[in-house]
């Protein structure tokens, strides 16, 4: 009798223990797809990256002059750079807001991300879909001007972009981001080419990964309804020790995303600028235990 219970008892455990672990891997199928970029950033545009509730995403970004200077303005890094602090804080799994600060025309942007779908591994959602849009506002001085300074609306520009992003394999995800920039009045003072009010570009960036924590990445965002050049990039992502290194060569200097759009961009090969990001995302206050 005592050997039939104990019998039993094992088949019990076997079986609770076989059904727990299918339920763990119907749950796993179902997860979202992880990492599809390395950061929320990547090379100059924002990406599907969700971050988790209560997280911040800093970076550092900076790009340099051109560099056909060569040794002697080493190699653009003489000339100055546009420098652009960013700061996003995560309100929920879907929801983040955040300000940066260029030093390009001193712009101050608000904007923020929604993450509307999730690719999962049982391929139910293919794709991961993401929202993005903002406001930014040029703060320099422009008392030398012989007429009256712009004011807070005549500085104002506004962006918003979506973002459809795969993972096709481990090494291979891709992004396209259909995107528009407005500027309320483009004028000649400001540090950009375009003349116009609207712009419409559609960005598409590229990661290959080659090594557990470094990928080859690509960024391009041709412009669609005017004739200043498009802007391309290519770069190298590095994570370590908790940030994300971001090194790569642009044709623009640019960095938000109104002046990428109006801000002009220089010919592949002739005057590709060097720039690299930081990336650290960090979490605010301390966890439930």
């Amino acid at each position: 009798m005592q050997k039939l219970f104990t019998l039993i008892l094992i088949s019990s455990l076997i079986s609770f223990t076989a059904k727990g672990q299918l339920e763990r891997k119907l749950v796993n199928e179902n997860q979202a797809v992880d990492l599809i970029f390395h950061a929320p950033r990547h090379i100059n545009l924002l990406t599907v990256e969700p971050l988790d509730k209560k997280t911040m995403h800093f970076a550092i970004m900076h790009t340099f002059g051109t560099l056909n200077g060569g040794v002697e303005n080493l190699f653009g890094l003489d000339n100055g750079a546009n420098i652009q602090f960013s700061f996003e804080f995560a309100l929920s799994e879907k929801f983040s807001a955040g300000v940066s600060r260029s030093s390009r025309d001193k712009v101050y942007q608000v904007f923020g991300r929604y993450h509307l779908l999730e690719q999962r591994l049982n391929e139910s959602m293919p794709v991961s879909v993401s929202l993005a849009g903002g406001m930014g506002v040029n703060t320099s001085n422009y008392d030398f001007l012989p007429e009256n300074a712009p004011n807070f609306s005549e500085r104002s520009n506004y962006f918003a972009q979506v973002m459809i992003a795969r993972k096709f394999t481990d090494r291979i995800s891709l992004q396209m981001s259909p995107m528009m920039a407005y500027f309320v009045d483009p004028r000649p003072v400001y540090q950009i080419e375009g003349t116009e009010n609207f712009y419409l570009a559609i960005g598409l960036s590229g990661k290959f990964k080659v090594g557990e924590r470094s990928s080859l990445t690509l960024q391009y965002i041709p412009n669609l309804n005017t004739d200043l050049r498009s802007n391309f990039g290519i770069g190298w992502d590095v994570e370590a020790g908790g940030h994300v290194f971001q090194m790569y060569f642009v044709t623009s200097q640019a960095l938000n995303e109104p002046y990428l759009l109006a801000g002009g961009n220089g010919v592949p090969g002739e005057e590709f600028r060097l720039g690299f990001n930081v990336n650290r995302v960090f979490a605010i206050g301390q966890k439930k235990r």
